[in-house]
């Protein structure tokens, strides 16, 4: 059963906070990376994108084994998720959009697109292979969110635009979820809200993870494009 929803956008630390609530207690917490080494699960988000999705019992289906959630493809659905899981909390992680700009672009536009090509080795193949099978969900979820344009692999709107849609989805999710059901949390605060808004004790001498950038990430591709897994999860930075 789903515990805690993720509702923020990809790049705003969902990596840092996939790490921090399976420490938590909260595992395993679904993330983008869940996608990305299980292909079986892409069936499932089709369906999602499609509109077969709407009860519970269809989300238990989607998140089987799961207690919580962040990043695309689950936070696009964090109304919906909201709803089906109304005893559950929900954490909308945020960040500098200027600086979440860069990030953000760098994940969806052209520069990193994801090729199949019969050259790799076979279990990045398959990687490859999932997220264009994930495409029509992923132009969905892009389009929410820039416009009716934009599609995944292709140029990245503009910084001005890209910010006001941050700010946009920032500000539906505040006014929409019950103010003691919400947190709104930078990952840089560390542990110590997190964990009060949570009711579990902080990890006793432990660092808050944080968890990769925008560089990294393009590192963690290029090890993938040879067959290393190990890049799995790319993690986030706060800076």
């Amino acid at each position: 059963m789903i515990k805690v929803i993720g509702a923020g956008l990809p790049r705003t630390g969902t990596t840092s906070m996939k790490a921090a609530l399976e420490r938590l207690g909260f595992a395993p917490c679904y993330h983008m990376a869940e996608v990305m080494t299980h292909p079986d699960h892409v069936d499932r988000w089709l369906s999602v994108a499609a509109g077969e999705v709407k009860a519970r019992e269809d989300w238990d289906r989607v998140f089987t084994g799961y207690q919580a959630t962040q990043d695309w493809p689950a936070s696009h659905y964090w109304r919906e998720l909201a709803d089906a899981y109304p005893e559950a909390k929900i954490v909308l992680t945020v960040r500098d959009p200027h600086k979440w700009y860069p990030s953000i672009r760098m994940l969806l536009s052209d520069e990193n697109r994801l090729d199949a090509s019969e050259e790799l080795p076979e279990v990045a193949r398959q990687v490859f292979a999932s997220m264009e099978r994930m495409r029509p969900a992923l132009d969905q979820f892009g389009r929410s969110l820039f416009g009716p344009d934009w599609h995944f692999g292709g140029d990245m709107v503009d910084e001005e635009t890209a910010v006001a849609a941050f700010e946009r989805h920032t500000a539906a999710v505040k006014e929409s979820v019950a103010a003691d059901r919400l947190l709104v949390f930078d990952v840089r605060e560390g542990w110590e809200p997190l964990c009060d808004f949570l009711g579990v004790a902080v990890p006793a001498g432990e660092p808050f993870p944080h968890l990769n950038d925008a560089e990294s990430m393009r590192q963690a591709l290029e090890r993938m494009r040879d067959g290393d897994m190990s890049a799995f999860p790319f993690g986030e930075s706060t800076s």
